[in-house]
């Protein structure tokens, strides 16, 4: 994410109203930037390419999984968390983050449990200043819930920490499974919520490179916010990966600090934890690849690739990591992963290329039947992943395996799609638009490999191939 959460919460609700048409270009036009890298010298906008294509993943997501959106009163009350929260299943942990999933978890709680009454005069205050379209006033009543919410949250977590059953308690009225650690990040971003918004006010909305001065600002910045207020260092550092358009360029900081690469002195200093939170959010980034390709609808999976790769080399580059270290172990456990994971979709693309454009009797054809159009687009999604996964292939130690099946689908498909073209010129009317939708599967798959050029001249000859011949005169 990056820019302050206003911003971030209008570009969702931006998202949200787009038509699927609109969000499909829109998708399209920049994973072609991030993959062309735009982004890293300095063409990308205020709020950059990947942060837009990283909410248009979640939005996607949350819309597949059905999830619930909360009400306007809670949306404001949690505004302040909005910084710490990251899409992600529960029980991961994340330092300093929670998942946005347990927010309504989170609400129940304090207007169940901790301010019932209060709770619901700030809801009806709040809802009847929307409906007057009085912002402001809805902003001031939350401002002041939440100050209150803060008191009630930090005595319930310290009696809780004084007794097991009350601790017991809190974790069953919460209900997720990091109940107390989400109960405490909510409580530090209402205690330091406007120390917090001066701090991210002074950061730029987006920083391309965390390097040289930007780098020491930033430092700066930092110190000088924890001076004022002790409990900000993990919440402001958390900001300021907001603002990275290369979140794993936070570990600079820690080796800026240290005044070294080697890892043992990073964490030795405070700044250790970027580390930890930069491993977390890479566990993160694989776990949402596995899931956008096993869903075969994956969104932009080229751009969350590429950066998925650059976190792993900035890991391995910046920082001097014994493989014997628990971060050099965790990072050579995370490449593993990425590699199984990619070798395992990578093995299965001819397969499927092979299964919707083989050659069938028309016997096996039903009458004016087509392929499922989900399948050709998930498989041509993957066709275009192999084509991302050659870009980062030597990092990511898949050089032999990428170039063997990119060659062997430039072999199928340059042969194949000649038998294509013939069975369509063929074929009778009720086999017509099979083979019709064959050669157009081919079509999309050869402007993946071969680029778009070859895509138009195959859909040429398709055309050309459905064309009656002119009847011949004779004198």
């Amino acid at each position: 994410m990056a820019g302050d959460g206003t911003s971030v919460e209008r570009l969702r609700q931006y998202l949200r109203e787009l038509k699927p048409a609109a969000r499909s270009i829109l998708i399209g036009e920049l994973e072609r930037s991030v993959l062309r890298g735009d982004e890293a010298t300095g063409a990308s906008p205020v709020l950059g390419a990947s942060l837009v294509l990283q909410e248009l993943r979640a939005l996607l997501r949350e819309q597949r999984e059905g999830a619930q959106r909360i009400g306007s009163a809670a949306r404001l009350f949690v505004a302040p968390v909005e910084p710490f929260l990251v899409d992600d299943v529960a029980d991961h942990k994340h330092p300093g983050r929670i998942a946005r999933c347990v927010l309504d978890q989170l609400w129940t709680w304090v207007k169940r449990d901790l301010l019932l009454d209060d709770a619901k005069s700030y809801t009806d205050a709040v809802n009847e200043a929307l409906l007057a379209d009085n912002t402001p006033k809805a902003e001031q009543q939350a401002r002041s819930f939440q100050d209150r919410a803060a008191c009630a949250i930090e005595a319930a977590i310290a009696a809780a920490n004084d007794d097991e059953n009350l601790r017991r308690r809190l974790n069953v009225q919460i209900g997720t499974p990091r109940a107390a650690d989400d109960a405490g990040i909510l409580l530090r971003a209402l205690k330091s919520r406007d120390t917090l918004a001066t701090f991210a006010a002074h950061l730029p909305l987006h920083i391309v490179n965390l390097a040289d001065q930007r780098l020491d600002q930033a430092k700066v910045l930092i110190e000088s916010t924890v001076a004022f207020d002790g409990e900000t260092f993990l919440p402001a550092l958390l900001i300021v990966m907001n603002r990275l358009a290369a979140p794993w360029q936070l570990i600079r900081l820690g080796v800026r600090a240290a005044g070294t690469d080697i890892a043992a002195r990073v964490a030795d200093t405070p700044y250790g934890v970027t580390v930890n939170i930069v491993l977390a959010e890479l566990e993160r980034l694989i776990r949402e690849l596995r899931n956008d390709l096993r869903s075969g609808r994956g969104v932009a999976v080229g751009a969350l690739l590429k950066t998925i790769h650059d976190a792993a080399r900035g890991l391995r580059t910046e920082l001097e990591l014994p493989v014997d270290s628990s971060w050099g172990r965790a990072l050579a456990a995370q490449r593993a992963q990425i590699s199984e994971l990619l070798k395992s979709e990578i093995e299965s693309v001819p397969g499927r290329v092979r299964r919707l454009l083989r050659g069938r009797p028309a016997s096996d054809i039903r009458a004016n039947s087509t392929l499922d159009a989900d399948d050709v687009a998930e498989t041509e999604a993957l066709v275009e992943f192999i084509g991302s996964c050659r870009n980062f292939a030597g990092e990511l130690a898949l050089n032999e395996i990428t170039q063997r099946t990119f060659s062997e689908l430039q072999q199928y498909l340059d042969n194949g799609t000649r038998l294509l073209i013939d069975g369509l010129r063929q074929a009778a009317p009720a086999e017509r638009s099979f083979r019709q939708s064959q050669v157009d599967a081919a079509r999309r798959f050869c402007a993946k490999i071969f680029g778009a050029e070859y895509g138009a001249m195959l859909s040429k000859a398709a055309a050309v191939a459905v064309t009656p011949a002119p009847a011949r005169k004779y004198a």
